[in-house]
């Protein structure tokens, strides 16, 4: 961009960062490349900077008018107050207005105020810096002071940590020198600029630390006030990486409290499952620096990257493979060596992982041979899918069979027919007298569905009674197309075919409630039972406990799928819901894979 447009943009900006935009790009004597030029060009465009130009400018034009930053008049207030006590205190007699006066200059609020007032105006508040060592010769090392105000920042060794500056130290496995092992976005040591990871801490405070461990420095740290003066040995590589813009979907929770790996609790970030998380650094293989979206100013806390939280999750249930579920089986490869390990570090957790080879597969035996592999979820990448006018998501109820995704589908088409419509599905059966081909069904040959099935036309298919059922991919994409709002209640199986780019689906997982309230609810409204084809009687305790099993199944295999969930205990306040979770779908600008918006 040249300085004509950056001058004559919507935003004004300053005319000394565009003039030192244009000499820095028609300087031949500089190396740089296009991203560097790109970057400084939205670095002297930005609004953060010319509004801090900005202040500077007013502030220096002000700065002798009164009106703006008044001037003090004196600046030892508390010299003249002591001097006045000395002359009221050596008069033989006081008036009343005397002894008035002696009284109030002796008031600890009034003297307070003064105090702050000469502080203030001889500005004492400023931070006073050492003096700079003389220039080193040229065959010195090269050393760099630091001083920053120790504040609720957290700077950590190996195992205890104490809010410090926002960096953590480590001991270097070659030289054994204290080494910065991270800087933490956000952070008082992120902000100087001046600190960086692999720097070398020579001294702390004037204190040497040769010879020292990351804790002896972290209790030089925890007893100092005020100020904190660092001498560092800047690293040979030095890197400032910029925050990415990557955001994820957390599907676990975290707590760093219960986290034995974590390398500094106190600089951790704990999050919830479903948490969206704007991930700023990755650099670390282990663990990654984050904030949780919208907190723009917060200090990026450390959480367990992707690769970390995914050895721990196979490594943990290798060990729940040696207790089989019930009903369940699990598939793992153990080494022939006799290994055994109890890891203590991310690095023993992986190599655990890597050892025993698990196969992450759990699958029903009972279901059928194409059983669901099991997926290893921890982070998502994650855009936000802003609504169009006229473009509606799919809106898709899974839930285990009996749960009432039938009835609430029902009730949301009842609503608005015009509005909301579900695909006619397909079947091989013959047509019976009065059915009318395309309005209960589209009826086929079974030749045509077996070969469209094979070509991956449907969404869903089953057979029936030596008939084949199924709903195609094609039928939900016409309903798309044509403006209106697609609702589907398929089997769970078939979010594998629907949550794609192109449908781009909004799904809603009807979960029953525990056992006690699903069979007392169910009795209270004289429930039938949706195992039974003629529907003629209620549900069996073993129908209820089998709804309970196949909604753990699937919330096990596909919960890190569900955009909502919503528990229908009650049927009136579960549809209330589910016509909220409808509106958002429609109307708001929700997060999704991020592959769906590139």
């Amino acid at each position: 961009m040249t300085s004509e447009v950056m001058a004559n943009g919507k935003n004004k900006l300053d005319p000394a960062l565009t003039d030192l935009y244009t000499t820095l790009r028609e300087a031949e004597n500089i190396p740089s490349t296009e991203e560097e030029l790109a970057f400084l060009s939205e670095l002297l465009q930005s609004k953060e900077l010319n509004a801090l130009v900005n202040v500077h400018n007013k502030i220096l034009t002000n700065v002798d008018r009164k009106h703006f930053f008044p001037i003090p008049v004196l600046s030892d207030a508390m010299q003249v107050m002591a001097d006045v006590l000395e002359v009221l205190i050596s008069r033989p007699y006081m008036s009343e207005d005397c002894k008035e006066l002696f009284s109030v200059l002796q008031r600890p609020h009034l003297q307070g105020l003064l105090c702050a007032h000469d502080s203030v105006a001889q500005k004492d508040y400023y931070p006073h810096l050492p003096e700079l060592p003389p220039e080193p010769d040229d065959d010195e090392e090269t050393i760099k002071i630091v001083q920053l105000v120790k504040s609720n920042e957290p700077l950590s060794g190996t195992q205890s940590a104490e809010p410090i500056v926002g960096a953590t130290i480590k001991t270097d496995e070659t030289t054994g020198k204290i080494v910065i092992a991270r800087v933490m976005h956000g952070g008082a040591a992120d902000r100087s600029g001046l600190i960086h990871v692999g720097d070398e801490v020579v001294e702390v405070n004037n204190i040497n630390v040769e010879g020292k461990t990351p804790n002896d420095v972290l209790q030089i740290l925890q007893n100092s006030e005020g100020t904190i003066t660092f001498k560092l040995i800047p690293a040979e590589c030095k890197t400032n990486a910029r925050e990415s813009k990557v955001r994820v979907r957390a599907h676990f929770n975290y707590i760093a409290l219960m986290d034995p790996y974590i390398p500094c609790k106190e600089a951790a970030l704990d999050f919830k499952k479903g948490d969206v998380l704007h991930i700023v650094c990755q650099d670390d293989q282990y663990w990654w620096q984050a904030r949780k979206e919208g907190d723009r100013h917060m200090r990026a806390g450390l959480i367990p990257s992707r690769a970390l939280q995914e050895k721990r999750i196979v490594h943990e249930r290798t060990e729940e493979n040696n207790e089989e579920a019930d009903g369940l089986c699990s598939v793992s490869v153990l080494p022939d060596d006799g290994l055994t390990c109890s890891p203590k570090s991310p690095r023993c957790l992986s190599i655990a992982a890597d050892k025993y080879k698990t196969k992450t597969i759990i699958y029903d035996t009972a279901e059928n041979d194409d059983f669901d592999r099991e997926t290893i979820a921890t982070y998502e990448e994650v855009a936000k899918l802003y609504p169009r006018p006229g473009v509606y998501r799919p809106i898709v109820l899974i839930g285990p069979p009996g749960v009432g995704r039938n009835e609430l589908k029902r009730r949301l088409i009842d609503t608005d027919p015009e509005k909301y419509r579900t695909p006619t599905p397909f079947t091989s059966r013959p047509m019976k007298p009065g059915e009318v081909n395309g309005k209960e069904y589209y009826f086929v040959a079974r030749e045509q569905m077996e070969e469209d099935i094979e070509r991956g036309k449907f969404i869903e298919f089953g057979e029936y009674k030596g008939n084949l059922y199924g709903t195609s991919s094609d039928s939900v994409k016409a309903i798309v197309n044509s403006g209106h709002v697609c609702i589907l209640n398929p089997h769970y199986q078939a979010l594998k075919m629907l949550r794609t780019a192109q449908l781009k689906p909004y799904i809603v997982y009807i979960k029953p409630p525990r056992l006690e309230i699903l069979k007392e609810t169910r009795m209270a409204n004289h429930a039938r039972s949706t195992f039974d084809a003629n529907n003629s009687r209620g549900f069996t305790e073993d129908e209820f406990k089998d709804m309970l099993r196949s909604a753990e199944r699937i919330e096990f295999l596909y919960d890190h799928f569900f955009d909502e969930t919503i528990v229908n205990d009650d049927l009136m306040v579960a549809f209330g819901k589910l016509l909220g979770a409808v509106n958002r779908a429609e109307t708001e600008p929700l997060w999704v894979p991020a592959s769906w918006v590139q």
